[in-house]
């Protein structure tokens, strides 16, 4: 008979897995929450972290990568401001150096539109639809225990 992981039980399940996602050390979160390390290791690698909690933190990303869009788009804003100023006043020297921040604020538009290629920098584990594969994937595979936790140990391998 299989025992109830102690976290899942825990008042402060929720808590916990806020920490785990917002990647606290298992020792930090032991201490605090008053559980083993092992405890929190065990849980986190059975995929027993809230799927909601997941979908909130990647939510919460995204909000953040929308603000720094707006940000940057505002900075060009100001850039090509400046350069219009520059080449009204016939300053070359200023309006070439707003047209190469200029360029440096489109590229980095364009990595944060997804529209130019970044080699390299794919993070499948912050995926909404890998969070949703996953859980998935170990919530069939939860009437076959043994099989659940060979998954476990193979997706925590690639991780």
């Amino acid at each position: 008979m299989t025992r109830t992981c102690t976290i899942c039980a825990h008042e402060q399940r929720e808590a916990i897995d806020k920490a785990l996602m917002d990647k606290a050390t298992y020792r930090g979160i032991a201490r605090r929450y008053a559980v083993s390390e092992d405890a929190v290791a065990r849980h986190k690698a059975a995929g027993h972290i809230v799927e909601r909690i997941a979908q909130a933190h990647e939510a919460e990303a995204v909000v953040q990568a929308d603000d720094l869009l707006a940000q940057v788009t505002f900075l060009q804003a100001r850039t090509l401001a400046i350069l219009s100023k520059a080449e009204a006043a016939d300053n070359l020297r200023v309006a070439l150096v707003a047209i190469a921040e200029a360029r440096r604020n489109l590229e980095l538009l364009g990595k944060l539109a997804g529209e130019l290629q970044q080699e390299g920098t794919i993070n499948i584990t912050a995926n909404i639809e890998w969070i949703e594969l996953r859980t998935l994937i170990l919530t069939t595979l939860a009437a076959y225990p043994d099989a659940r936790a060979r998954m476990v140990e193979a997706l925590n391998a690639r991780a």
